[in-house]
């Protein structure tokens, strides 16, 4: 009996523990649809065939987008018939791709985007920011890097660790060809 208690008292700690990770988890529960919805754009092709086409540059031309020590995100393809007044899960926007050392893409994240002047035109003026998956939306004000108008994008690093966190915009371990 006095062993069972030891032992109870010992696995109190383990049990917070592993409550706070199921809890970590139940945020990000939603995004297995977008997992199952998205795992055939790991071959690029089948994401072109998709309409994943439109290869996003920035101002400067580069289409592998990074940000000094913070990380990259990679190589945008946008499915510009994505870019309405609406949001879903299982069709994100764009595709993330990191540069393999061969030179060859990995489908890395999601990224999911609606223009400000849209999002508004739903929900009002001055509106919150979108949410998905648990998480608000990233604003981009104009001008940008990419000479668009005012967005919310929020990325989700599915295929691709990301130590700083799941729904944060750079990933330190991805990095853009010199």
């Amino acid at each position: 009996m006095k062993r069972l208690l030891v032992i109870c008292i010992a696995a109190v700690p383990l049990l917070a523990i592993g409550g706070f990770a199921i809890a970590q988890a139940g945020d990000r529960a939603d995004v297995a649809g977008a997992a199952k919805a998205t795992a055939r754009f790991h071959d690029l092709d089948a994401a072109q065939g998709a309409g994943y086409t439109f290869h996003l540059p920035e101002l400067t031309g580069k289409t592998c987008i990074a940000n000094g020590s913070v990380g990259a995100m990679g190589d945008h393809f946008v499915n510009t018939s994505l870019l309405d007044k609406t949001l879903d899960p299982a069709q994100p926007e764009a595709l993330v791709y990191a540069t393999r050392p061969d030179g060859s893409y990995q489908l890395a994240a999601l990224e999911y985007v609606i223009f400000k002047a849209d999002w508004e035109s739903v929900h009002g003026v001055g509106a919150d920011p979108p949410e998905l998956f648990g998480r608000s939306f990233d604003f981009v004000d104009s001008p940008n890097r990419y000479g668009l108008d005012p967005f919310y994008a929020l990325h989700v690093w599915l295929w691709h660790p990301n130590p700083s966190g799941l729904f944060f915009a750079w990933n330190p371990n991805v990095s853009c060809p010199a």
